[in-house]
């Protein structure tokens, strides 16, 4: 009978023969040992790819700071289109100012040869100068505007004649005394002309009589 404190040891497949002493697997135990190392913690590998998932799913400082560099140029081109077009208007405005300037300098040269034409002065070599000169400075943009019918417009019509008639039912330009120039839509200077009224008492007489 094996004494009280004896192991009992049943597998005697782990008894040494010999000796009669159970034997130590050190096969086993090293495999038992590297297998409690190297068993993942519950939970470690979820924690790990969710931390991974969220760190790809959020912008990274690079991409953030990208837009903010792209968003910073485009806002430097809009400036410097927007720069571009004012001072390329400016240049315009400035242009033609200056080319009003010149050109109202011969507006008083263009009144005589006018004149010298209604009166059947413009012949021989002045009338070539004179088609030359006018010519030249059509090309440059100036024309001139006003005639005999035209409606009264205060904002390119001067009126230095006042007077009313029964022949028109409107204000009315009924003669040209001098002729208005413009630079594109810029006036130089504006007709001088005759302006006639409704007679309003031919027509009061009129409604009288009916």
């Amino acid at each position: 009978m094996p004494g009280a404190d004896e192991p009992v040891i049943r597998d005697n497949r782990k008894i040494d023969p010999e000796t009669g002493q159970a034997r130590q697997s050190a096969g086993s135990d090293s495999q038992d040992a590297a297998g409690a190392g190297t068993t993942p913690a519950p939970g470690a590998g979820s924690a790990n790819g969710g931390a991974e998932s969220s760190s790809s799913g959020a912008p990274g400082s690079d991409t953030i700071l990208l837009a903010e560099r792209t968003a910073d140029l485009q806002r430097l081109q809009a400036e410097y289109t927007n720069y571009r077009r004012r001072v390329e208007r400016d240049r315009v405005a400035v242009r033609e100012q200056a080319m009003a300037g010149i050109l109202a300098e011969f507006l008083p040269v263009l009144d005589d040869i006018g004149r010298a034409r209604d009166h059947g002065e413009l012949t021989g070599g002045f009338a070539k100068v004179a088609e030359s000169l006018e010519a030249a400075v059509t090309k440059l943009g100036l024309s001139s505007f006003g005639q005999k019918g035209d409606p009264f417009d205060p904002t390119i019509h001067e009126a230095l004649m006042h007077s009313y008639s029964s022949e028109v039912s409107e204000p009315t330009a009924i003669e040209v005394l001098q002729s208005g120039y413009r630079l594109g839509e810029r006036v130089l200077r504006p007709a001088r002309v005759a302006v006639a009224e409704p007679d309003d008492s031919s027509a009061d007489d009129n409604n009288d009589e009916n």
